[in-house]
This record gives C-alpha cells, structure tokens and sequence, in this order.
C-alpha cells in the first residue's frame, strides 16, 4: 500500500511539473512580428572593448559584427528577448524602438577632432559585407522594408551619431536594404529649390514624414538642426552642418514623393488650413504643368536666422540609453 501511495504521489508531482496542458492547433490571424526595424550602430571600441561592454554592462545589442579579416558575428541576445541598444528613440510615430527592433553593433572607431578637423573611421569592405548579409537574413525574416533598416543618429538624432558619414548606405540601397533617392528625379527637381528655398516649416514637416520625430515650430531650432544633420549624414555626407539648404530640401522631396507621382513645383501660397502654428506661409508643392508655364515673379523666400551648428559631444564607447 505505501508504494502504490508513494507511486500516486510522485505521478501527481510529474503532472504538476510539467504545467498546465496547452492547446496549439489554433493561431490568431491578427498577429505580426515583434521586429518591424533594424537599427545599426557603431561601437566606438576595439572589439575586446566590445564585447566586454556588450555581455557585461547595462547596454546590449542582438548583434554584434567584429572588424576582423575573417568577420565574426556573434549573437548577444535572442532576438526573441529585447536587447538594450536604441534608448530614448522614436521613428514614424513609434517610440522606445528597443521593443520592436533588432540592434546591430559594428566595432568602429566612430570619429575623433584634429587640428584640420573631425576624421571619421571608415568601415573595412569585408565587414559590411557580413553586416548587409546579416541585414538581409534579419530584414527576410521579419518581412522589414527598407525604411525601416536605421542608423541610431535616425531614431535618436543629435543625441547619436552612428554609424556615421562614412557608413554606406548606398550599399545597403542597392542590394534593397535601405532607401536612397532616384538621381534622375533629384537632378530634375533641384532647380526648383535653386530657385526658391522652402522655409523651415516646410523642412519641419518633410522630415516628419520621412519618419523623424520633428514637431512643428517654425523656428529653425535644435530638434530640426539635429534631424537635418542626421538625414545629411546619410544621404549627404559631404556636409552634414544639419542647414536646411536646396540640396537637403531636394532630396527630401524626392524621398518623401512616390516614385510615380509627377515632379514638383514650388509656388508661394497662403498657410495651409489646420495649421498648427503662426509663421509666414510655407510654399506648396504641386504637379508641374506640361509643358510648364513660365513662373510669375515670386516673393523671395523668408530667409532661415543663421545658426552655428551644434558640435556633438565626443563619442561614448556604447552609451546607448
């Protein structure tokens, strides 16, 4: 009697063990992944630096991607598990990207000031070789698009830098990894902003649209220089001062237009209805006329107050909270 007890005993602390019994031949359609960005950063460190700070710190990536002959990638965390590497961040309305992105570190130098000015570390070809093909694995298997692969100076702008001017994002593009604006369409629009400079509300709301966390002030002010800077670092990294020029407006309204859609023109016009400040009006982009008519004299455009740019602080190895 005491065994068949002892034996009832031990299978009831079996079942319990093993938790309650779960169903899985259901799945909710209504479901998508965690991942819905991928954002990449450099570290700034040696890789023993790296990975010392990385395992052994509060800050982590999923990924990190060495900068040895022969590649290494080595997986911090599950990308089931969230990785501590974005911080304070937000892009097209989404904030605190930790939750739903996957970080990617890439041991780099990041940038250093000399007397003839800041020297940015480049990135070694084999290494973004492993880093665009660790993006493609990441960006197929959670279904990503291609804006939504970022730099942390994208999600985080002024705040972060990396991975800087010297990371090519062109690659990326070219192998359907990243945005990047038609030349045939910029070289058709940038005559249209030679012409007449839209002002910085209209700067304002192109880099919200395109996905910054930019809020309308009409005032040239920190946030914008800072968003400015970073879309310039990606896509014009010859001069990334964060000024709201011809250049910087062309490519915005070429990355912000559909590729289908008829190339602009900018007249003056009266604010936009709803809008949510007082400032002079904002030009209005509409469809060129075929063939298109010769402009009237226009007002010039309300000059932007000239401003230095803000010099960012000196890099942190990974400080990315």
């Amino acid at each position: 009697m005491k065994a068949l007890i002892s034996a009832l005993l031990l299978a009831l602390l079996a079942g319990c063990a093993t938790g309650p019994r779960i169903d899985h031949s259901y799945s909710a359609k209504a479901q998508s992944p965690r991942v819905k960005f991928i954002v990449l950063h450099y570290t700034v460190s040696d890789k023993p630096s790296s990975i010392k700070i990385l395992t052994q710190q509060q800050v982590s990536a999923h990924y990190l991607v060495t900068d040895d002959p022969e590649t290494i990638i080595y997986n911090l965390v599950p990308e089931t598990q969230q990785a501590w590497h974005a911080g304070v961040s937000s892009w097209k309305g989404f904030t605190n990207l930790n939750t739903s992105s996957v970080g990617i570190e890439i041991v780099n130098a990041g940038w250093k000031d000399t007397p003839t000015g800041r020297v940015y570390a480049p990135f070694p070809q084999y290494q973004i070789d492993s880093v665009i093909a660790l993006v493609r694995d990441i960006a197929q298997r959670y279904h990503v698009p291609p804006e939504n692969v970022l730099g942390h100076s994208d999600i985080a702008p002024g705040r972060k830098q990396d991975p800087g001017p010297m990371f090519p994002w062109k690659q990326f593009a070219d192998q359907g990894l990243a945005v990047w604006p038609d030349a045939t369409r910029v070289a058709s629009v940038r005559p249209v902003f030679d012409a007449q400079q839209p002002d910085v509300t209209w700067f304002q709301r192109k880099l919200a649209a395109f996905g910054y966390g930019v809020t309308q002030t009409c005032l040239y002010d920190e946030q914008t220089r800072n968003a400015l800077s970073a879309f310039q670092s990606k896509f014009r990294p010859a001069n990334i001062d964060g000024a709201p020029d011809a250049e910087t407006a062309t490519l915005l309204e070429v990355l912000t237009t559909p590729a289908n859609a008829p190339l602009p023109v900018v007249q003056a016009s009266a604010p936009l209805p709803n809008a949510v400040c007082a400032c002079s009006p904002s030009p209005v982009i509409q469809p060129a006329a075929t063939p298109a008519a010769p402009a009237l004299p226009q007002p010039p455009a309300v000059p932007v107050p000239a401003a230095v740019p803000a010099t960012p602080a000196a890099p942190q190895p990974l400080n990315k909270q």
